[in-house]
C-alpha cells in the first residue's frame, strides 16, 4: 500500500505558551515532542500492514491538560471471488420459486483486519431497489476457503443481481457484483457459464493491467455517430441494436501490434468423478465479429493456476472475416482451476475493429463444431488422427487402381 500520512494543528493561545505532542497507536507511544515555530505535527506511515491497524491519536499537552486527535486507520477488506462454476447450484426447485447456492472465496482475507460479516445485496433484473442483509462470518477466514450462502424464494425464471461487500470492524471493503439465472439443466451433470454482455459488471470479466489498451462495452444503438465506417458489427449477436457486445476500438491512438487483453472469472474444474479417466473436459464457445480491410489477430489462450507456463493458445484467427457474427466452439482440458483470456491484436489501419458476444463455457466436450475457416491450436484427438489416416488410406488404394 502506498505512503500517507496523518497530521494534527494546533491553534495558539495569547500570550503563547509550551506545547508538547505525544503521538500514539492505542496505548504504544509512537513519537513525542515540542512545538516551537511550527503550527502543526505529521506522522507518516511509509506502508501499512495488519499490525498498524487501529486507532492513532495525537495529544497536544499543556499545564492545563490535554487536547486530543483521534484516526482510525485500517486497510479495506478486498473483495470476494464468486464461483461460477458452482456444482448444481440450482435447488428449492419448487413450480413457482427457486433456490439458488452462491459460494465464493475471499480475495487474500490476511492482508486485513478479519472479516466479521458480508453484506448481501439483491436485486430483480430490471429494478432499482435492493433488498441487503448481512451474513454474519464465524473464526477467520482462510486462504481459498470455499464459503457458502443459499439464496431462497427467487422468483422462476427471473435472473438476479447479487452485491457481496466484506466488512471487518473498521468498515467495508470492496464489493463484487454477479448475475444469477434460472436455467432448466438439460442433464443432471451439465453446469454452464453465459455472458452476454447485457449488464454493466459484464459477469466479472476484468481487463488484463499490463496490455496495451481495454476491450469496450458497447451496443450499436449508442455508438459514436463518427466511428470508422466498413468495420465493426451494426448489432450483436442476436441482431439487436440495442444489445451489447465487447470490442477493440483500432482507432488513433492504437497502432499495430497494440494488444487489448480480457479475462473470464476464474472457474473451478469439477470433481474428478464426473468426468472419469478421460479428465475434465469443457467446451468454450463464443461468437466473433472481423470485418474490415485492417482486422488483425483474436486470439484465445487457457490459463492455469499453478502452471509453470501460465497461458496455452488455444485458438485463433486473422484478417477479414466478413459482416457477421461467427462461432466458435474449442476444448479444453484443464487440470486445475483456470480462466479464459481473449487476446485482441490491432491491425495495420483504423478498420479493424474486432467485436466478441455470447461467450460459453460448458462442461464436456464440444458437440457439432461450426463450419468456418478457424484454425484452432487445441491438440488433435485420436478420433481425429484415425480419421485422417483412414482417409489417406483410401486415396493411396484409389491411386494404386
Amino acid at each position: 500500500m502506498r505512503s500517507f500520512a496523518m497530521s494534527c494543528r494546533v491553534l495558539r493561545a495569547h500570550p503563547s505558551r509550551v506545547l508538547k505532542y505525544e503521538w500514539k497507536l492505542g496505548s504504544r507511544p509512537l513519537n513525542a515532542g515540542q512545538f516551537d515555530l511550527q503550527d502543526e505535527t505529521e506522522f507518516n506511515i511509509r506502508s501499512l500492514s495488519r499490525e498498524g491497524y487501529g486507532e492513532y491519536t495525537c495529544d497536544i499537552i499543556n499545564e492545563a491538560g490535554a487536547g486530543r486527535c483521534t484516526f482510525l486507520v485500517t486497510g479495506k477488506a478486498y473483495p470476494p471471488e464468486f464461483f461460477y462454476d458452482t456444482y448444481s447450484p440450482l435447488w428449492q426447485n419448487r413450480p413457482r420459486v427457486y433456490g439458488y447456492k452462491l459460494q465464493w472465496t475471499q480475495m487474500n482475507p490476511g492482508a486485513v483486519d478479519r472479516i466479521v460479516a458480508y453484506r448481501l445485496g439483491i436485486r430483480q433484473t430490471g429494478q432499482q431497489r435492493w433488498w441487503e442483509q448481512e451474513i454474519p462470518v464465524e473464526g477467520t477466514i482462510q486462504t481459498g476457503e470455499l464459503i457458502t450462502y443459499n439464496l431462497t424464494e427467487l422468483i422462476r425464471p427471473e435472473a438476479y443481481e447479487v452485491r457481496l461487500t466484506p466488512i471487518t470492524r473498521f468498515g467495508e471493503g470492496d464489493s463484487a457484483v454477479r448475475m444469477i439465472k434460472y436455467s432448466t439443466p438439460i442433464n443432471p451433470h451439465l453446469r454452464e457459464f453465459h455472458c452476454s454482455f447485457e449488464e454493466e459488471p459484464i459477469c466479472m470479466f476484468t481487463q488484463e493491467k499490463t496490455d496495451d489498451f481495454d476491450w469496450t462495452r458497447h451496443s450499436a444503438a449508442t455508438r459514436d455517430t463518427k466511428y470508422t465506417p466498413n468495420t465493426g458489427p451494426s448489432s450483436d449477436r442476436s441482431g439487436s441494436k440495442q444489445g451489447y457486445y465487447m470490442y477493440i476500438e483500432t482507432s488513433r491512438p492504437r497502432v499495430e501490434g497494440d494488444q487489448a487483453r480480457l479475462l473470464t472469472p476464474i472457474f473451478n474444474v469439477a470433481p474428478k468423478s464426473l468426468h472419469g479417466p478421460a479428465g475434465h473436459a469443457y467446451c468454450f464457445n463464443f461468437y466473433y465479429h472481423m470485418y474490415g480491410k485492417h482486422i488483425g489477430t483474436l486470439n484465445t489462450f487457457l490459463r492455469q493456476k499453478g502452471q509453470t507456463s501460465s497461458e496455452s493458445p488455444v485458438w485463433s484467427l486473422s484478417g477479414n472475416q466478413g459482416d457477421r457474427w461467427r462461432q466458435a466452439k474449442v476444448g479444453i482440458h484443464p487440470t486445475t482451476s483456470f480462466q479464459m483470456v481473449f487476446e485482441g491484436i490491432r491491425g495495420p489501419g483504423i478498420e479493424g475493429d474486432i467485436a466478441i458476444d455470447d461467450v460459453t463455457l460448458e462442461e464436456g466436450e464440444c458437440r457439432d463444431p461450426p463450419p468456418n475457416n478457424l484454425r484452432s491450436l487445441a491438440p488433435p484427438t485420436a478420433d481425429h488422427i484415425w480419421r485422417l489416416c483412414v482417409t489417406l488410406l483410401l486415396a493411396l488404394f484409389s491411386q494404386r487402381r
